[in-house]
């Protein structure tokens, strides 16, 4: 018996693989897998088996590459594959994915395998330059491939090896000798989906070079919207904002070089690369655009300005905040994005849990801020979720029965039940003022944004010791880094102590993408200079993300929070009032139960959570 299989993948004239079963027997079938590349000789894979019939042959074709230990396809299963999707008018790999209930990285590798193909990735596919002066964006799309360029030579990223003709039609497309490489489909509709935003508005820009941005007022922002508008500048700002929304991007990052203006998304704390915008006369159209949107001096040019706007991007009112910094090239602009509808869904029902703390330390800051008075103070970064923290504990503990107040800048959430109040500084209404006006007006709880000065320390300890639950943050690295800095603000020791009850140090880790995440095992010089030692890692479940269209080729995709813990005793209290040395301190939070940043970021890396170059970006290595 023989049966064909069409294959759209590159071969050597010569490719003629043969392999045979190892069980003797009198019978035998064979199957030939035809390639789809020209050949002077029919290039075939030839399986043997030796087995009585077809309905039990066990047909497996020996490759170079390593197969996955959890799972192999062979060509018998394809070719039944193929004629099932076809009856089903789906796509063989979507086919095979359901039947096997593989991960979609192993089983592109499988077939890749199979195929005798290369795989590519997420990653591979931003690294490599595009030709669609070759081939057209239009046809890559329809085909389901796209032709890059890798230095002198061209590669073909195929994501339906399966099509029919598709070699000849590549050979009648193409006049330039490219080798095939496999590619997951939903990877290269990612793909194809970045690179048709960035094309459709550049396209729009290239050719209207000499035009000035236009004045608008507040925008609906919608791909239906972006493709009418008529200033081809503006299409760009608006198409960027709607991207960036989209990719759950918190900042746009939109930085001046020599000529040229790149443009970045943070995504999870992570800096971007999205595109380029070529010219310096474009990029400055760029930069004055988003002036005009901000209500901004376009002609001022030499000093930092800030300033912010509203549109409604699918009938979401998202507010940006605006950033204007004079640099050696230009102007850059960093537009916060904050989503308020967002929020406010992520607010409603928020608690601790919804975090992603570890038991122990939601029961420490459960306990802290259940307390009747005292201070509960979060560090960290920028951006590392203290205000989140605080008010997922403010959430809890708001049952009707306390007068809660609070004054921020700005304020981020809408709190139910809790009288808010922003900073105001162009008004007179700081912190400290509006703190003072606050224990005028019979708190029982009280949130102070930030501590910036010695003054607001002041009035927030007199707080917390007149019966007040003060809940507060400040920028330091860690719990103990917390103990100089009011230090070095003057403030003194004995009644720093007496007012405060604990101290969270909390940092945001991403978590590997669920899509793409696979077992790999770090170098053994990585681990020992991550302080491991190496028989503990031997208990590790290393992972590591690909990189995928999912995650946009980062290998991550959402974050976590983790925290340390200091709650104050007495032994530590008399430490910090005797101005013992931070190490005696630290000494002592370990006998009290602290655990540290780097212990929680280890643990998320031994789990599987998140990688160890995660854990290393995010904490000290001790």
């Amino acid at each position: 018996m023989s049966q064909v299989v069409e294959s759209a993948m590159p071969s050597p004239a010569s490719a003629s693989i043969v392999v045979e079963s190892a069980v003797p027997s009198p019978a035998s079938t064979s199957i030939v897998v035809e390639s789809a590349v020209p050949s002077p000789a029919n290039a075939s894979i030839v399986v043997e088996s030796a087995l009585p019939s077809p309905a039990s042959a066990s047909i497996l074709v020996e490759s170079a590459v390593p197969s996955p230990a959890i799972a192999s396809i062979d060509a018998r299963q394809l070719f039944e594959a193929r004629a099932e999707a076809a009856s089903q008018g789906i796509p063989v790999i979507r086919l095979l994915e359901e039947q096997y209930g593989w991960a979609p990285d192993v089983l592109i590798a499988e077939l890749g395998r199979l195929l005798r193909m290369p795989v590519l990735t997420m990653e591979n596919l931003r690294s490599f330059h595009t030709a669609f002066e070759k081939l057209s964006f239009n046809e890559a799309v329809t085909q389901e491939c796209a032709l890059f360029r890798d230095g002198d030579d061209y590669i073909l990223a195929v994501g339906n090896p399966f099509l029919p003709h598709l070699r000849a039609w590549v050979e009648d497309r193409i006049d330039t000798p490219a080798a095939w490489h496999l590619v997951h489909p939903a990877d290269l509709a990612a793909f194809f989906s970045q690179q048709e935003q960035t094309m459709r508005a550049m396209d729009s820009v290239l050719p209207a070079a000499h035009r000035r941005a236009e004045q608008a007022g507040e925008e609906n922002l919608s791909l239906k919207t972006i493709n009418e508008g008529t200033s081809p500048v503006v299409r760009l700002v608006h198409s960027t904002l709607y991207d960036a929304h989209k990719s759950q991007a918190s900042d746009i990052h939109l930085e001046m070089a020599t000529g040229a203006l790149s443009i970045k998304y943070r995504i999870d704390g992570v800096l971007t690369a999205i595109g380029v915008v070529q010219g310096a006369d474009l990029a400055e159209q760029v930069i004055s655009r988003i002036k005009v949107m901000s209500d901004l001096d376009i002609a001022e040019r030499r000093v930092p300005q800030d300033g912010r706007f509203k549109i409604s991007i699918q009938g979401r009112e998202i507010d940006f905040r605006v950033s204007i910094m004079p640099s050696i090239f230009g102007e850059d602009a960093v537009l916060r994005i904050l989503d308020r509808q967002a929020l406010a869904d992520h607010v409603e029902g928020l608690t601790l849990n919804h975090l992603g703390f570890d038991k122990p330390t939601m029961a420490g800051l459960r306990r802290l801020s259940s307390e009747p008075y005292g201070m509960l103070l979060v560090t960290g970064p920028t951006g590392s979720g203290k205000t989140t923290t605080l008010y997922a504990a403010i959430s809890e503990v708001n049952t009707g029965h306390d007068k809660i107040i609070t004054i921020e800048d700005p304020i981020e959430y809408q709190l139910p039940g809790v009288l808010q109040i922003p900073v105001n500084e162009k008004k007179g209404l700081t912190f400290v003022r509006g703190l003072r006006s606050i224990l005028r007006h019979d708190p029982d709880k009280i949130m102070v944004g930030e501590i910036r000065d010695p003054e607001t320390a002041q009035i927030a300890i007199q707080a917390a010791l007149t019966g007040h639950l003060v809940f507060t943050t400040v920028h330091a690295n860690n719990v103990f880094d917390v103990i100089g800095r009011f230090s070095h603000m003057g403030v003194d020791p004995y009644s720093f102590v007496s007012a405060l009850n604990g101290i969270a140090a909390q940092r945001l880790v991403r978590l590997l993408c669920a899509h793409c995440a696979i077992e790999e095992r770090p170098d053994e010089q990585l681990i020992r200079e991550s302080g491991i030692d190496p028989e503990h890692a031997r208990t590790f479940r290393f992972r590591a993300g690909k990189g995928c269209g999912q995650c946009r080729g980062s290998g991550y995709r959402g974050r976590n929070a983790i925290a340390e813990m200091l709650v104050l005793n007495d032994e530590i209290r008399e430490l910090i009032v005797a101005r013992e040395p931070i190490r005696r301190i630290k000494e002592a939070a370990k006998r009290n139960g602290t655990r540290f940043l780097r212990d929680a970021a280890l643990d998320m890396v031994s789990t599987g959570q998140t990688s160890l170059q995660e854990a290393n970006r995010v904490t000290i290595v001790a």
